[in-house]
């Protein structure tokens, strides 16, 4: 931690050192007739080469990202989600895992271990016959997993985890390149590449062994060939075939790596209707659709559907695994009508700031929420005021309303989706990632205003000490942007601290429960419909095998399909033929136990510390 604040206070210097050296050549709205600036700028140019001055900025951003991405990678234990991507990378199976009969951890492990017979092929056809995702992602973890040797048998993690890491980084100069194309300024690259290497949801994303930085990459690139396409919409002149082309395969790569990806492409739909509409209040004349320019957008909607209609058939397959996703489609009733609500205004928050609200102890949530509240409070109508201020410009109105006009899309579609069709989309904070670029890029062209306030909003300003304001608090536009700035480094840093967006499940916590109250051997019982389940028992399993204890313990996965005495019968059977005296855990156990256990005698867990993931009832079998 003290390493982590020694790096903010040194890259607050740095950011104090560097964009101003080059914000009169970055952006338009900066006074190029500042002869300090001037002069400064001057200087540098002699001392270092032009491409390094402006490289120079993007590699702090670059090293603080893959930082703070790599730091504690493998503190937090995997949930179940990783443990798919783990073992399906692996060209493995949950099949493998006995059910219905107790099992030593080991055998509950074996699909974590490396497969070296497994191929490619493998990998692509367990996923299509078990899993509900395409395989992109999943073939490139194939591939880099076998450069990190196993411990103690099992996959590498830090292996597993790096890879999104090291994606989540690359995401930093790709937005970047993003921010400059739409504005055409270096300013609004920096700031946004600035941003995008803090931001707590880039971390969270990074730090977890799934495919979603991978996707991010995609969105960007995607949201690069609309922005190009504005400019040429704009100016009528025809989209250049390597854009048209390079779009059509980015968009393919996008929906092998997430079928959600999808829904940015409905926001970039909408947006070009948009943009179809604009035009015609313009232009009344129809026959604008039939030019070169729109034949080429065609084309590129036309391709990318091809691309996606590959699909269809495994989509098809899917829908006879529900179950796998049957966590975001909820009933609501009363007051949960409003959670979705507060759901998305949340991940929208922790985009850019997230202090350890989600703390166990009062006395750590409640300043850290006052500091959010306070922090909002502030900053919001400065950042709205810098948007403000951009739509009053030509050059840049048409960008912010294209971005804009994305994220508003997706928003509209994930409420759609949960109020319409009853799939929760606001659960899932990782889905956001259809439109997080978009966020970032505003959020950078907003804080480009305030480094560099234009004239119309320093002469409404009060100036202090000779010094213009921006927004409360006597603080001025290039302090505001380094306050919101480290405001997310901070938050950062909470996310990998697991004190944000903290993890699922604990089995970390759940085994040390274990070997607190149990000195016999151990059994652990679950009730089993699909690998999710398998998956959270093979979170403790992995941590008793990592402690090196609770050498005797003892895995049960009663199956329950439909029935779901299923699971109580093999729970019965299973205490039959053990050895006595032992402990019977049952975790999230959902079947009839009463009279199964009724050999047993249940201890009152009351007292007992709940754990995340894990529902439990501790019964004493002597």
């Amino acid at each position: 931690m003290r390493v982590l604040f020694q790096g903010a206070f040194y890259f607050y210097k740095q950011i104090i050192s560097l964009l101003p050296l080059s914000a009169t050549h970055f952006l338009p709205l900066a006074d190029k007739n500042s002869n300090s600036q001037r002069k400064h700028w001057h200087n540098w140019q002699t001392r270092l080469p032009p491409s390094w001055v402006h490289l120079l900025p993007i590699l702090i951003w670059l090293i603080v990202g893959i930082s703070l991405r790599l730091v504690n990678l493998t503190a937090k234990p995997p949930w179940t989600d990783e443990f798919a991507t783990l073992v399906f990378s692996l060209g493995n199976t949950f099949l493998s895992v006995p059910l219905d009969r107790a099992i030593a951890p080991d055998i509950l492990l074996q699909p974590l271990q490396p497969n070296p017979a497994a191929t490619i092929g493998d990998v692509i056809h367990n996923l299509a016959t078990q899993d509900s995702h395409p395989p992109l992602y999943f073939v490139l973890a194939y591939l880099w997993m076998k450069l990190f040797p196993s411990g103690g048998g099992l996959v590498s993690l830090f292996g597993a985890r790096s890879l999104p890491a090291i994606f989540g980084a690359a995401s930093i100069p790709c937005v970047y390149v993003l921010g400059r194309v739409a504005f055409r300024s270096r300013l609004v690259g920096h700031l946004t590449a600035a941003m995008m290497a803090v931001s707590p949801y880039g971390v969270f994303l990074a730090q977890e062994a799934r495919h979603y930085t991978l996707a991010v990459l995609w969105v960007i690139g995607s949201f690069t060939c609309l922005v190009i396409a504005t400019r040429h919409i704009q100016n009528r002149t025809p989209l250049p075939i390597w854009v048209a082309l390079l779009w059509v395969g980015i968009n393919a790569l996008g929906i092998a790596t997430h079928y959600f990806f999808t829904l940015t492409l409905c926001t970039e739909v909408i947006v070009l209707i948009f943009l179809a509409w604009l035009q015609l209040q313009t232009s009344s004349k129809f026959s604008l659709f039939f030019s070169p320019l729109w034949q080429r957008i065609y084309a590129v909607v036309i391709g990318t559907c091809v691309a996606g209609l590959i699909w269809i058939p495994t989509l098809l397959e899917n829908k006879n695994r529900d179950n796998l996703t049957e966590w975001i489609r909820v009933s609501r009733v009363g007051l949960d009508w409003f959670s979705p609500i507060f759901q998305a205004l949340g991940t929208l928050i922790a985009m850019i700031s997230l202090l350890p609200v989600e703390s166990s102890q009062a006395l750590v949530v409640i300043p850290s929420g006052l500091v959010m509240l306070t922090f909002f409070i502030w900053a919001v109508p400065i950042l709205l005021r810098g948007i403000k201020i951009q739509l009053q410009h030509r050059e840049s109105r048409m960008m912010i309303q294209v971005l804009a006009g994305v994220v508003i899309s997706a928003i509209a579609l994930f409420f759609i989706f949960t109020y319409f069709l009853g799939i929760d989309l606001t659960r899932g904070a990782r889905y956001n990632f259809v439109y997080f670029p978009a966020i970032v890029v505003l959020l950078g062209a907003s804080l480009a205003v305030c480094w560099h306030p234009p004239q119309e909003w320093m002469e409404t300003e009060p100036a202090k000490n000779g010094i213009t304001s921006i927004g409360k608090w006597g603080i001025n536009g290039k302090k505001a942007v380094i306050l919101i700035w480290l405001m997310a480094f901070f938050s950062a840093v909470t996310v990998i601290c697991n004190l944000g967006y903290q993890k699922y499940y604990r089995p970390d916590l759940f085994v040390q429960l274990i070997q607190q109250r149990s000195a016999t051997p151990v059994l652990i019982a679950t009730t089993h419909k699909t690998y999710v389940h398998t998956g959270e028992m093979m979170g403790v399993a992995r941590e008793i095998k990592l402690a090196n204890s609770l050498q005797n313990s003892l895995f049960l996965l009663a199956h329950q399909d439909r029935d779901p005495n299923a699971s109580t019968i093999s729970l019965k059977n299973t205490l039959k033929k053990l050895p006595r005296p032992f402990d019977l855990w049952l975790v999230n156990f959902h079947a009839p136990v009463a009279e199964t256990a009724n050999t047993c005698v249940m201890s009152d867990t009351q007292s007992l510390p709940s754990i995340d993931g894990y529902e439990y009832e501790l019964y004493h079998c002597q």
